[in-house]
């Protein structure tokens, strides 16, 4: 296993300049946005696309880092209501799928995406309980939307051999693990999982449960924290609508690793991920709004250090 980090808290900072100082963190991979929320700051989609010389470079900057892309983030709605949106949102997530496979990054992360609740909507609907019918009537309508653009854009993802890796994220149509298997099953297995616990913590899911389920479904990991504050959910739930920044009075907020959770559930999580599988990259997602990007980031650097394998098991001669 490895430590990388989303970068798009570094984006005040050049790619060089985040590289050297991540690297001395004792950081070695990166995942960059290459379009939708998190923006293309370091690495501009269209300017690397079909550009071998561009590439190259990025080669050579990444290997003088001793740095290697975990993934590259596409978080956007290729199934919004919105005709033109979802175009837009489309192309994006498949020109990134493109550029993994010439960039040979075996990973794309982003959102399932969320329809109308009808095909005359304009805006995305959650839908959370079957009752009233209508409800449950949108739902089964969403998920013919998805089902049917997942299956093109899966195809696209094997015809280019790229993992497309969906964080389960709540406004969008997959934010739950059974969610994800069944888009996975309708699909086909370069569909799976950006496996990002912070969402599921403040659903009540059980994380580690949740990576046992998903198994080698889990294509890539975030790695970001959530604590829940009974004092306010015990009065609004957590279903939150209440600002981000206003952390006082939120149910919940998301936090560096291992301020919401311990180090040793995190190395729970880590022993749990090698039991299914995964040895890939931790990838640190830093959206704590009680710490800056650089304190946030090197405090999780340094909890996860002490967490992950580096090397592979031996053979286990006691049994």
């Amino acid at each position: 296993m490895d430590i990388g980090v989303h970068t798009p808290p570094l984006y005040g900072e050049s790619l060089e300049d985040a590289l050297a100082y991540l690297s001395a963190q004792g950081v070695s991979a990166i995942e960059p946005g290459v379009g939708g929320f998190p923006g293309d700051t370091h690495l501009p989609r269209e300017e690397y696309l079909d550009d071998e010389d561009a590439q190259a470079d990025l080669h050579a900057l990444l290997e003088e880092h001793g740095m290697h892309i975990s993934a590259l983030a596409t978080h956007n709605n290729p199934i919004h209501p919105d005709d033109e949106r979802a175009a837009h949102d489309d192309t994006e997530l498949r020109e990134a799928i493109e550029l993994a496979a010439q960039l040979e990054v075996g990973t794309v992360t982003c959102f399932s995406g969320l329809p109308g609740g009808g095909p005359n909507d304009e805006v995305p609907n959650w839908i959370t309980a079957p009752w009233p019918g209508e409800h449950a009537d949108a739902h089964e309508y969403q998920w013919d939307v998805a089902v049917d653009y997942w299956r093109d854009l899966a195809d696209h993802a094997a015809a280019h051999d790229v993992d497309v890796a969906i964080e389960m994220h709540p406004n969008m149509l997959i934010y739950e693990p059974t969610g994800l298997l069944e888009l996975r099953e309708a699909t086909n297995e370069h569909i799976g999982a950006n496996f990002d616990p912070s969402h599921l913590y403040w659903q009540g899911i059980s994380v580690t449960d949740a990576i046992r389920y998903l198994g080698d479904a889990i294509h890539h990991f975030h790695a970001k924290d959530t604590r829940v504050y009974d004092e306010q959910a015990r009065v609004k739930g957590v279903l939150d609508t209440t600002a981000y920044d206003d952390e006082r009075n939120r149910a919940w907020i998301f936090r560096s690793v291992g301020y919401g959770h311990g180090e040793e559930h995190w190395k729970d999580i880590v022993s749990t991920l090698r039991m299914i599988g995964y040895d890939g990259t931790l990838s640190i997602e830093h959206e704590d709004s009680l710490t800056s990007s650089n304190e946030g980031l090197e405090k999780a650097i340094d909890l996860l250090q002490r967490a992950i394998f580096e090397e592979q098991p031996g053979e286990a001669y006691w049994a």
